[in-house]
């Protein structure tokens, strides 16, 4: 008897920590717009795929779609568009759904954890341990971590932000790619040796890394439609046209989706380097590779395929170009 309530007590401790698959109750409005649809999408890996949509009638909606809560989804009246960011409870939820502004005008009732959402946005100078430490079984904690702090932290910092989470949020998703990206991080320190692969540039033409080693490499990792990377673009362009001569050699890697975009981006901004691209956004496996979960960022290596240094910007770039190639 003492077994079959111990294994009922591990039973119902599981299901109150586990993610739960049960049908929406989610009900809406749509607001300053005259689309005909919303549509319901499900994030991963810094993307939204659509699962479901519903007619609007009336100016209302309602999904009962099931699916798995607590969770990160998507409300969108325009697929093409970013949508309102809306983290689902298991339970009634009401929706104001406004495409205004980049939905900054919608309005979310019944989720906890969109609550905890609007909070850590709105919150200046966030210290991650801390908010964790303060939230440990939100999702809403696993997900800032993975989304705006793992391209901040050092392998250390994410694996002692991890502990910090409840053993709810240890099999989630978020958890399970940061442990992925400590391994993968770990293994690009200074001194170990870079990556290989082989991409197609703008012609088709397939071009492996390692075949394209000379003098100091950088790895640049950007894209057409990255703002903060356009910006970057003529500092790199600079470096290239100081020390190209000298022994500096560039190799772009677009997360574009478009070839026509990526193609355009590279004349607009006069990258006259190697360039490759799997078109693939933020599914490219050489990001994985690389660990990169922001862009811009690079890698600067040797001839040998050594990592020198990892993500130069601006003057950083210049100063250790000039350290290693003005000798």
């Amino acid at each position: 008897m003492k077994k079959i309530l111990l294994g009922f007590a591990l039973f119902l401790a599981a299901a109150q920590t586990q993610a739960q698959e049960s049908n929406l109750q989610l009900k809406g409005t749509v607001v300053d717009t005259v689309a005909q649809y919303v549509y319901l999408q499900k994030f991963h890996n810094k993307m939204f795929t659509t699962i479901d949509s519903v007619k609007v009638k009336d100016g209302s909606f309602s999904f009962k779609t099931k699916v798995t809560t607590p969770e990160l989804y998507g409300l969108s009246v325009n697929t093409a568009n970013i949508p309102l960011y809306v983290f689902l409870d298991k339970g009634p939820i009401n929706v104001k759904l406004s495409p205004k502004k980049y939905y900054s005008a919608s309005v979310v009732e019944g989720s906890e954890s969109q609550n905890l959402f609007e909070i850590y946005k709105k919150t200046k100078d966030v210290e991650i341990s801390k908010f964790i430490t303060e939230h440990p079984k939100s999702i809403v904690s696993s997900y800032v971590l993975y989304r705006n702090w793992s391209y901040r932290l050092s392998p250390e910092e994410i694996t002692k932000n991890i502990a910090l989470l409840d053993k709810s949020q240890q099999n989630t998703t978020y958890v399970k790619e940061l442990k992925e990206l400590v391994t993968v991080l770990n293994g690009l320190a200074v001194g170990k040796k870079a990556p290989d692969f082989t991409a197609p540039d703008p012609e088709g033409k397939p071009v492996r890394f390692s075949e394209n080693l000379k003098g100091y490499t950088l790895v640049d990792f950007w894209a057409s439609w990255c703002g903060p990377c356009r910006k970057e673009n003529p500092n790199i362009v600079a470096a290239y046209k100081e020390y190209h001569d000298k022994g500096f050699n560039i190799m772009g890697i677009s997360l574009d989706k478009k070839k026509e975009n990526w193609v355009k981006g590279i004349q607009d901004d006069n990258l006259t380097w190697l360039h490759v691209s799997e078109l693939t956004y933020w599914n490219s496996t050489i990001a994985k590779l690389y660990g990169v979960r922001a862009i811009p960022g690079n890698y600067l290596v040797d001839s040998k395929g050594i990592i020198v240094a990892r993500n130069l910007r601006g003057e950083d770039l210049q100063t250790t170009l000039k350290t290693l190639l003005d000798k």
